[in-house]
């Protein structure tokens, strides 16, 4: 009889990244739209610049819309990655979308990046988008 064998957290990997939709459809289990998060484009001091920078993110999360936004995926995302991972799967693809994937996206990511860093899972997160036009 075959072995049911199933993934442990530290075999399991959550890959995790921003992408801009202009740039096409990511391939992912789970793709999240933040597209109506406050965007930095539109803030001349902010639109060349990257959500990996801090007063970058702060614009986009600090505000109330975000703040519900990240209140509600956070234990949405912590269920989803340990039912996964008991599961025979190895990873779980999640994927972060704004227009360009410069701002908005990148921000979300390294918030839940932070996240999921307390965890045992391997963790695997990049930026697809953020050096395009």
């Amino acid at each position: 009889m075959k072995s049911s064998k199933t993934t442990s957290k530290s075999d399991f990997t959550i890959v995790l990244f921003s992408f801009g939709f202009k740039h096409g459809a990511p391939e992912a289990d789970l793709v999240w739209d933040v597209r109506f998060l406050a965007n930095p484009f539109w803030v001349p001091e902010l639109k060349e610049r990257s959500g990996l920078e801090a007063d970058v993110a702060a614009y986009v999360l600090e505000n109330a819309v975000a703040e519900e936004f990240l209140d509600l995926v956070e234990p949405l995302l912590s269920f989803l990655c340990g039912q996964h991972a008991k599961g025979k799967r190895a990873e779980l693809r999640v994927a972060v979308g704004c227009t360009g994937g410069r701002h908005r996206s990148v921000a979300v990511v390294e918030y839940l990046r932070k996240l999921l860093d307390r965890n045992a899972y391997k963790l695997n997160v990049f930026h697809r988008d953020i050096e395009k036009p």
